[in-house]
């Protein structure tokens, strides 16, 4: 549909409001099409739905990535993937400005042609399995867990309820199955609104429960009373260590990236947002890497001084020792779970959407490819699930390839071939820094977590 000039000025002003007799003089595009909307979403709201793209599973997985590096090792980690997802998205929204293009997908094939959408697309759908996958890890730990916790005791050892894969199996059967086929699930987006609240309780839980649980850390209680007389550590191991180097700090980085991956939805949300300048849009975006950034930092921190050297790699599992019918930890359990358990479809779509577009382009709705997708997806997922003994492993593969193109490498390969600048300017210096460090980052910790994974199978 072709529009006239005045048209086309007046949706630009709509949807970047500004001026369009400015430098930013490219309407927004999807497919082509000048995109129209209503009323833009306003700071706080755009604040928010970026912070809900970022937080996650990952959180759960940081302490654990402090412990391989060290406080000070992990606070210089998790400042530099901060800044440079920042950084990363600056370049996004200088990119769509010039070209007016608010799909990660079509600046890929802006930049690569048609062999860079299909690339982009791929990593999308990886790191979306990935993400999947994680979360239905934390059902598969959590369940017989949360189950645990409401029982006077840990029953018979070969209860059904204690085998977290047939309770996973059951609930993707059961529950995540039925809405991920649904065709519309628009009711869902309501849960990433309380999504945030839950990991908000979840920070406060770990740190109010750092006192709860004594250093030496005890082993084989029976009662509160046991917690506080049975130790089986020196009070050396109650040092915190400022600076780790093992071979499981090769999962730090991968995590962290995991963790800060919101790229693919900082687009749209720039075009949604009330008068969308760049400056704006980028103002919205330090403020929801920073306060994830505070919210990712102390929990890590206070979860690694509650279990130091012992915290395990999903770090609500470590509390199962030590406080296994304590009620904040079992309404946090719960609230995680049911986050979990509903976020999970929500990112069945996006992952079914990138197959279909894959396999049958821009062709019409078909219910057999949706179901075929939807069940060909979440068998994938399950069956990762199930037979991946650790969730740092899924934290480190997909965070050190996917999310590391996704995070580093593709906005700066975007930025170097859509841009037209000089290599010299800043930013085309800091968009080369980003492909190398993404790059080498990425090789090395998947060297090392396959050379680990291999020596310790």
């Amino acid at each position: 549909m072709s529009i006239n000039t005045d048209t086309n000025t007046d949706l630009y002003r709509e949807c970047i409001g500004g001026d369009a007799e400015s430098n930013e003089t490219t309407p927004l595009l999807t497919n082509g099409s000048v995109q129209t909307r209503t009323k833009g979403a306003s700071f706080a709201s755009s604040v928010f739905n970026l912070m809900n793209a970022i937080m996650g599973s990952g959180i759960l997985g940081l302490a654990y990535a402090m412990a391989s590096t060290g406080i000070i090792g992990f606070c210089i980690l998790l400042f530099m993937v901060s800044s440079l997802a920042a950084y990363s998205i600056h370049l996004l929204l200088k990119l769509c400005d010039q070209t007016g293009i608010n799909s990660y997908e079509d600046l890929g094939g802006r930049a690569l042609q048609k062999p860079g959408k299909t690339l982009v697309g791929l990593a999308i759908l990886i790191q979306n399995i990935g993400a999947m996958s994680s979360y239905l890890f934390i059902l598969k730990s959590e369940l017989p867990a949360a189950i645990n916790s409401f029982l006077s005791s840990h029953g018979p050892g070969d209860a059904w309820y204690q085998d977290g894969r047939l309770l996973l199996i059951i609930v993707t059967i059961c529950i995540v199955l039925p809405l991920s086929l649904l065709p519309k699930i628009g009711f869902l987006g309501y849960t990433s609104s309380i999504a945030f609240f839950f990991m908000l309780y979840f920070a406060v839980v770990v740190v109010v429960k750092k006192w709860s649980i004594p250093c030496p850390l005890p082993h084989n209680m029976t009662t509160p009373a046991d917690m506080f007389q049975t130790t089986n550590s020196s009070g050396s191991e109650c040092t915190p260590k400022l600076f780790v180097i093992s071979s499981k700090s090769a999962y730090a980085i991968p995590t962290m990236a995991f963790s800060f991956l919101c790229h693919t939805t900082v687009l749209p949300i720039y075009c949604e947002l009330d008068h969308p300048t760049k400056k704006r849009m980028q103002n919205v975006t330090n403020v929801s890497i920073s306060l994830s950034l505070l919210l990712y930092l102390i929990s890590a921190l206070f979860g690694y001084l509650t279990f130091y050297a012992h915290v395990d790699s999903e770090l609500l599992l470590s509390y199962d020792s030590y406080l296994r019918h304590d009620i904040m930890v079992m309404t946090v359990r719960l609230a995680i779970l049911l986050s979990v358990l509903l976020t999970v479809p929500l990112i069945q779509f996006p992952a079914r959407k990138a197959v279909i577009l894959l396999l049958r382009g821009d062709r019409p709705f078909s219910m057999l490819m949706h179901i075929i997708s939807t069940l060909v997806i979440l068998g994938v997922v399950l069956l990762l699930a199930v037979f991946v003994p650790d969730i740092r492993h899924v934290f480190g593969v997909v965070g050190s390839t996917t999310s590391s193109c996704l995070l580093f490498v593709f906005p700066g390969i975007f930025y170097l071939k859509i841009s037209g600048r000089p290599l010299k300017t800043f930013d085309s210096i800091g968009a080369l820094f980003l492909v190398v460090f993404g790059l080498i980052m990425g090789i090395i910790s998947l060297s090392v977590i396959i050379i680990t994974f291999v020596q310790s199978s």
